[in-house]
């Protein structure tokens, strides 16, 4: 693989330094979109340019427009075969999905010949037809869930031979959830000169290998992970699993339980916890992969506007839902990984607002929770566990670890292109985003 440097710095380039054509240009200026994002500033040229390219960025950096505004641009040039397929972007979930294909529809405003559908399970049989209509008339770009478009090509509703270029959008998640044999069957079905572009937020050994198998020379973007807003004030409990739901009563009881998100590691545990919450009186919904397409959208509707207090779920919403007024966001279990920490709590303090992040350490995660504290560069405040609950175990790292960490019981102290020459002005700031 040849690797590009790391980008570390905030990007100084314009749109209008790359070649992306005019059409992509005004369509970025009437969103307000001036200079790149680092993440945009070192993928765009490098996928206009024809090489394969390997993305390793979090959610929030810009990196769906890294990927549709080169492809896009290159669509519109023409030169692709007609009634074909010409894009396919991979989502693992409805929600991503979806949220590529609004980007996609306000990148696209001047390219009444690019279109794009979004192909996604959990529908009834009418969504499915609806599909295949449009397929069936042409979509240059199809953004899909694997599963659903599996679906499609085992009946033959679409043929990818032709097809010039395949995004695989957050790997690391769709690798998570299971999908990794229905990617090994799209991509068999793509042209040997496909184009082929990864994102991933985190980079495990298992994305690695899916790389190395589907990308032929990758360019290689690496853009470091950032730390949690210094708004987000973060805390812990050290605490036994059986003592999590006494914390969680303590804290509603005292005080505004108001846009919450409780994140879990399993739906199993969700449906389950839901459950209990429902019976302290709650009110609360789950939020995870079993529920269909129909429930997951009023769910998040009822959330959304305030019907809903506490939103159970899986990681599934910790990437790609924008909701700007969570006030607190509480880790049930401990994250997988540091990265995964900051998906989750990256949820809260946002648009300028604070939040409050609170994750319950129990005695198997402890040195997985340590890790973490070592990446952030500090200990995470711990709280004592609320009275009655009794004593949490004793937080410290296990013996065949070497972290310089020190002990802590259950409550108490803390651990702490080329120019285009257009001469425009007044554009805007970058992170503002797309509106139709």
């Amino acid at each position: 693989m040849e690797i590009s440097e790391s980008v570390c710095t905030f990007a100084s380039m314009t749109f209008e330094q790359t070649y992306l054509n005019d059409n992509i240009l005004d369509a970025l200026y009437d969103m307000h979109f001036e200079e790149m994002t680092p993440i945009q500033e070192k993928c765009i040229p490098q996928i206009l340019d024809g090489h394969d390219v390997l993305g390793v960025a979090q959610t929030g950096t810009g990196k769906t427009a890294a990927y549709l505004l080169p492809i896009l641009s290159m669509l519109d040039d023409g030169n692709y075969p007609e009634e074909a397929i010409n894009c396919v972007v991979m989502a693992p979930t409805r929600e991503l999905a979806q949220q590529i294909d609004q980007a996609m529809e306000g990148f696209a405003y001047y390219m009444p010949h690019v279109s794009s559908i979004a192909v996604y399970g959990g529908n009834d049989g009418g969504r499915f037809d609806q599909e295949l209509k449009s397929l069936r008339g042409g979509a240059p770009v199809v953004i899909a869930t694997p599963g659903r478009l599996l679906s499609h090509l085992k009946v033959g509703n679409l043929n990818l031979s032709k097809t010039s270029f395949f995004v695989l959008d957050e790997a690391d998640r769709m690798l998570d959830m299971g999908f990794v044999d229905d990617i090994m069957q799209i991509t068999k079905l793509l042209p040997q000169d496909c184009q082929k572009v990864m994102f991933s937020a985190t980079m495990p050994s298992k994305v690695r290998e899916l790389a190395v198998s589907l990308l032929r020379n990758p360019v290689e973007v690496k853009l470091k992970v950032s730390r949690p807003a210094d708004k987000i004030r973060q805390q812990a409990y050290v605490c036994y699993d059986p003592q999590k739901l006494g914390i969680i009563d303590h804290l509603f009881k005292n005080g505004d339980l108001q846009r919450v998100i409780i994140f879990c590691g399993k739906k199993d545990r969700v449906k389950d916890i839901n459950r209990q919450l429902s019976r302290l009186k709650i009110n609360c919904a789950p939020m995870h992969s079993d529920l269909s397409q129909a429930e997951r959208d009023d769910v998040m509707y009822r959330f959304k506007a305030g019907m809903v207090d506490v939103l159970v779920a899986t990681d599934i919403v910790a990437r790609g839902i924008d909701i700007d007024d969570i006030r607190i966001v509480i880790n049930f279990d401990v994250p997988h990984d540091a990265e995964d920490y900051v998906h989750r709590i990256g949820r809260t303090a946002r648009a300028d607002r604070d939040g409050q992040a609170i994750t319950f350490v129990n005695d198997r995660d402890i040195q997985r929770f340590m890790q973490i504290e070592h990446f952030l560069g500090k200990d995470v405040v711990k709280l004592p566990l609320p009275e009655g609950l009794g004593e949490g175990p004793e937080y410290k790292a296990s013996a065949s670890s070497k972290s310089s960490h020190g002990r802590h019981r259950g409550g108490g102290s803390k651990h702490g292109r080329g120019g285009h020459g257009r001469g425009r002005k007044d554009k805007g700031s970058v992170e503002r985003k797309p509106k139709r």
